[in-house]
C-alpha cells in the first residue's frame, strides 16, 4: 500500500512539472522607473534592486528554483502580488498622493520586518540588511516623501 502511495506521489511530482510559469518580465519605460526617476545613492539603489526588484518590478530574475513546480507556482503567485501592491517599474502610474502612499508603506514594511519577505532573503542572501542598511533605506524613503 506504502509504495502504491509513494510511486502515485513521484508520478504526480514528475507531471506537476509540465505547468510551467511564465518567466516572462513586461516591457517597461526606464524613463517611468523609480531607481531613474528618483536616482537614489548608489548604495541606496543596490538595497532596492537586491531586496525588492525581483517581486515589486518589470525586471524580476527567476533563479533555478523557479524552474521547479510547485515552487515556481509560490514564485509566480509572490511577484504577481507583489507587483500588485507596489510596481518601481511603473512609478510614474501613481499620483503624488499615491507614491506618498506607497513609500509610506515601503517604510512600514521594512520597520516591521515583513521586507524583504523571510523566506525570499533565505534564498537570497543579497537581500538580506543589516540593521544600519534598513535604517538608511528607510531614511531615505522617507526624505523621498
Amino acid at each position: 500500500m506504502l509504495k502504491k502511495i509513494g510511486i502515485g506521489l513521484i508520478v504526480i511530482l514528475v507531471l506537476i512539472q509540465f505547468k510551467r510559469i511564465d518567466k516572462t518580465n513586461p516591457e517597461y519605460k526606464e524613463a517611468e522607473d523609480f531607481i531613474t526617476i528618483t536616482q537614489p545613492p548608489t548604495e541606496i539603489a543596490t538595497l532596492i534592486k537586491s531586496a525588492c526588484y525581483d517581486c515589486h518590478s518589470h525586471q524580476a530574475k527567476f533563479p533555478w528554483y523557479s524552474n521547479v513546480a510547485p515552487i515556481s507556482w509560490m514564485v509566480e503567485h509572490h511577484i504577481e502580488e507583489g507587483r500588485e501592491h507596489l510596481n518601481f517599474s511603473t512609478w510614474t502610474a501613481y499620483d503624488e498622493k499615491k507614491a506618498d502612499h506607497k513609500l509610506e508603506e515601503c517604510v512600514e514594511e521594512i520597520e516591521e520586518g515583513n521586507m524583504p519577505m523571510k523566506p525570499y532573503v533565505v534564498m537570497h542572501s543579497e537581500a538580506k540588511m543589516t540593521d544600519e542598511q534598513k535604517s538608511a533605506l528607510i531614511t531615505w524613503f522617507e526624505s523621498q516623501r
